[in-house]
């Protein structure tokens, strides 16, 4: 038996089978070979079209149905870019490109409605200002785009998308609905009033199901165009930092987990939902939230951090090297880049600076003494230092992570980075063998019932590496730390 994974990114999409019995990864498939495309009309926008996801998905299905049976498969499992739009008419098509999770036109929108709503109302029910997210983009649709927003039968995220598409069926989650700012934490219930505040009908908004378990089944037209049997259950869906979290077994209260793709993101999990009264961390329904059990997701995202080590390789190196050797060429610089600073803010809106964009930076070099090594490290120091700014954000909330998870993957695999963020963050870093496809498969296996507990489910799980602070390097870091906020401080005109 085997348990189907698909992952929806900005990047790329990648398809998994994991073997329930051993929970090792059989086949996977991440296509496209280049970046996915993302289509930006006007500054800080950012939109994807749907049906490539779908295009993408499908082809890395039949990709791993090359090399076993796709009749084999008993559980599908979904994980997707979190925060986007997408518009669906009556008969079930994209009514345009889906608004991303990166996109910013929808900022002063959100800012207003937290006024309009009432901060504290909003804080205490919400948890989160409406901000950039799903239901502030729908608004912008709305007052921008009134036709096409007449003619919108439900919205929906990337993830319920794909499972529309493979079932037939209109759904999205719990947690979905939180991360769309649509889910009143205080009721236990859809929060309507933000929905209210935007003149958005309640019918647009699809039914919410538990995260882990039945939520859908495939249809015959996936049978027949993809050869996976008609009634397999569509038994996970989560955004991709909760999937990150899930995939890591950080599910109680304290545990915390990071990645550090297009995006980083710092997560840990509390029982007690928690507010950051400037919404620069969010709280979001953890995947495994029950009324009885209550868990939920503190959100540190910072968006430019893998695109600014790619931005580096492609105008700095200009691709001459791979990560591997770019990793090792940065290693030759002095730990703090000999004053080099760079500011990772180049992808959007930033939400830990309050959703101001104050753009990406490199400051402090000396043209006569610094090299493209110095703007490397600079570089991974620089994003380093952004996810220690919201750590310490996250620990005014009460979250103190001296362990924090991370796959193998991207960024984490810089051993550079590495340890530079374990020693700013005074944290232990461990290195898993899991990415969210596969944990995305594992949570369909055990939302089918295929695995009967939490422990059989990551019996396979294993950590790799565990990266301890490095004491020598402390003062130098510090010190560089200090010149980052100062910078970052100057453009928001704190100073």
């Amino acid at each position: 038996m085997k348990s189907l994974g698909i992952d929806i990114g900005s990047s790329s999409v990648k398809v998994s089978l994991l073997d329930i019995a051993t929970g090792g990864c059989v086949a996977s498939a991440t296509n496209p070979s280049q970046e996915m495309p993302i289509e930006a009309l006007h500054g800080g926008w950012a939109e994807q079209d749907p049906d490539m996801w779908w295009h993408y998905v499908c082809e890395g299905i039949r990709q791993v149905g090359a090399k076993f049976p796709l009749r084999d498969v008993v559980s599908i499992g979904i994980t997707y870019q979190m925060h986007g739009l997408v518009c669906l008419d009556r008969e079930g098509r994209p009514l345009r490109k889906s608004i991303i999770w990166c996109d910013s036109r929808a900022v002063e929108i959100g800012a207003a409605a937290f006024e309009s709503i009432g901060r504290d109302y909003c804080l205490a029910h919400a948890l989160n200002s409406p901000g950039n997210f799903t239901a502030s983009k729908l608004a912008w649709v709305k007052r921008n785009e009134p036709e096409l927003f007449a003619r919108i039968d439900k919205f929906m995220l990337p993830g319920d998308y794909i499972a529309y598409r493979l079932s037939g069926h209109v759904s999205t989650s719990v947690s979905g609905l939180s991360e769309q700012i649509l889910w009143d934490f205080a009721e236990e219930r859809r929060a309507d009033f933000v929905a209210d505040c935007y003149g958005i009908p309640h019918v647009m908004i699809p039914e919410a199901c538990p995260s882990i378990g039945t939520q859908a089944e495939t249809d015959a037209a996936t049978e027949r165009l993809l050869g996976i049997p008609k009634g397999t259950p569509i038994s996970y869906r989560a955004g991709d930092q909760p999937n990150n979290a899930f995939s890591l077994n950080v599910l109680e209260a304290g545990e915390v987990a990071a990645t550090g793709g297009t995006s980083g993101v710092v997560y840990g999990v509390v029982d007690t939902p928690k507010a950051d009264p400037q919404s620069r961390v969010n709280t979001f329904v953890h995947v495994n939230h029950t009324p009885a059990r209550p868990r939920y997701g503190i959100l540190l995202c910072i968006n430019g951090t893998g695109i600014m080590n790619s931005w580096i390789r492609r105008n700095v190196v200009q691709s001459t090297l791979g990560y591997a050797e770019m990793n090792a060429l940065a290693a030759t610089a002095p730990v703090g880049s000999d004053g080099v600073v760079v500011l990772p803010f180049g992808n959007g809106a930033e939400r830990v600076l309050g959703n101001r964009t104050t753009g990406a930076g490199i400051v402090g070099l000396d043209l006569n003494r610094h090299t493209a090594a110095h703007v490397l490290r600079a570089a991974q120091e620089g994003i380093a230092c952004s996810f220690r700014y919201g750590i310490d954000i996250m620990r005014g909330l009460g979250l103190a992570p001296d362990v924090i998870r991370a796959g193998e993957a991207n960024l984490f695999l810089s051993p550079l980075f590495r340890q530079t963020l374990a020693t700013l963050a005074g944290a232990r870093i461990e290195l898993f063998n899991t990415d969210g496809a596969l944990g995305a498969a594992r949570g369909a296996a055990l939302g089918a019932g295929y695995y009967g507990s939490r422990d059989e489910a990551f019996a396979s799980l294993r950590r790799l590496e565990a990266v301890e602070p490095a004491a020598g390097d402390r003062d130098a870091l510090e010190e560089q730390y200090g010149r980052w906020v100062r910078e970052v401080e100057t453009r928001l005109g704190t100073a």
